[in-house]
């Protein structure tokens, strides 16, 4: 690698002043201890507590929506999510192929089949035009239900992911959700504090999932939450997620088969902490995109991916995208072997074994963000 790629590293090293970089770390300080501390001095540190509906509270107001459900990861509250809505075993669920594999999973909990779709160089999500043109060409309306004409299987819902917080095309696939009669779920795992038109995303889908795994903007160690409008669908969630016991002051009955995913308190306790942060987090990781906007000034055949036009992303990780005159791997080495921690984009999930024979639509897209996508470290330096 070139003189330019050298200092480009100079540069992150120096701004985060190690001499090794990690991709993402959570930025913690007094008042986590403090809440933690609280919540194990209380005893209450399983899955019900004051902590837990002090964060579901505070969630839901910070997404703009009425209700939050948290449970133990973001994968949970995706196959709770789609469970919710009403997609059935059997069912297809238009999903990216660029994607963490968390969403084709939860897919597959349900018994149902991803049905992956090709994504935009311009949002890094699900492509409204391309979506369009592929559901025209296999979709076929029948008694308010979209079917697959190649495999004859129902298509129930679209699972948009806002990859590396920067939001998709809502509006555009609303649209299309509306005309195909599907139901919009948005996994906003990576996207909390990004805003689209002004307003939040996970607040768009009947009901969204969020992470709070350890690298993401936030964390409460392992953790997730579903959001919505929707309180009837929030109760049930809020059910299925406490397995589905009959509330009762001392009984176990149980009225269907449920799951043990609801967030302990004292992961909510560190998430309520974190919460209080964002408002420092999001300019701080804004102020690292400039940083990087300059150090990539001299370094030709590399740009920064920026936020779409009409949203304001949170840039959770920072990206760089690579021209055909670099091999991806051959980036990726050198910036591990300086310290900077990189890593790829996901391998598409039409490329993983379990997934190669799901439906698909064309896929170029896709296939060339694989080749060219490298995150580098994007840990905000809050003075916290």
């Amino acid at each position: 690698m070139n003189n330019q790629w050298v200092a480009f590293t100079e540069h992150i090293k120096s701004y985060y002043g190690k001499e090794f970089v990690p991709l993402h770390e959570p930025t913690f300080n007094n008042k986590e201890i403090e809440y933690v501390t609280d919540c194990v001095k209380s005893g209450w540190v399983s899955s019900v507590g004051e902590y837990v509906n002090r964060f579901e509270e505070d969630l839901a107001r910070f997404v703009g929506v009425k209700r939050a459900v948290a449970v133990v990861n973001g994968t949970a509250a995706l196959h709770i999510a789609l469970k919710v809505v009403g997609v059935e075993a059997g069912d297809e669920v238009l999903v990216p192929s660029l994607t963490f594999i968390a969403t084709a999973n939860a897919v597959s909990y349900m018994g149902a089949v991803p049905h992956f779709v090709d994504v935009s160089f311009q949002t890094l999500g699900v492509d409204m035009e391309r979506l369009k043109i592929h559901l025209e060409t296999i979709g076929e309306l029948r008694n308010g239900n979209l079917y697959n004409k190649e495999t004859g299987r129902r298509i129930s819902a679209l699972v948009p992911m806002h990859t590396f917080g920067h939001a998709v095309d809502i509006d555009g696939l609303l649209e299309i959700c509306e005309m195909y009669h599907l139901v919009l779920i948005e996994d906003a795992a990576e996207s909390l504090g990004t805003y689209y038109k002004g307003k939040p995303t996970g607040s768009f889908g009947k009901v969204s999932a969020i992470s709070f795994n350890g690298n993401k903007i936030i964390t409460t160690g392992g953790g997730g939450a579903l959001v919505t409008d929707d309180d009837a669908l929030a109760d049930y969630a809020k059910h299925l997620t406490t397995t589905a016991k009959v509330p009762h002051r001392w009984a176990y009955d149980h009225d269907e088969i449920g799951y043990n995913y609801r967030m302990p308190n004292l992961n909510a306790a560190l998430g309520c902490a974190q919460l209080e942060k964002m408002p420092m987090f999001i300019p701080q990781k804004r102020e690292l995109t400039k940083r990087y906007e300059q150090w990539l000034v001299n370094l030709e055949g590399v740009h920064l991916f920026k936020e779409p036009a009409n949203t304001r992303s949170n840039y959770w990780l920072q990206t760089l995208i690579l021209d055909e005159r670099y091999n991806r791997d051959e980036v990726l080495n050198f910036l591990n072997e300086q310290g900077v921690m990189s890593r790829p984009i996901w391998t598409p999930m039409h490329k993983l074994a379990m997934y190669q024979k799901c439906p698909k639509a064309d896929l170029n897209v896709t296939e060339q963000l694989n080749e060219s996508v490298v995150n580098i470290p994007s840990t905000p330096l809050s003075e916290v």
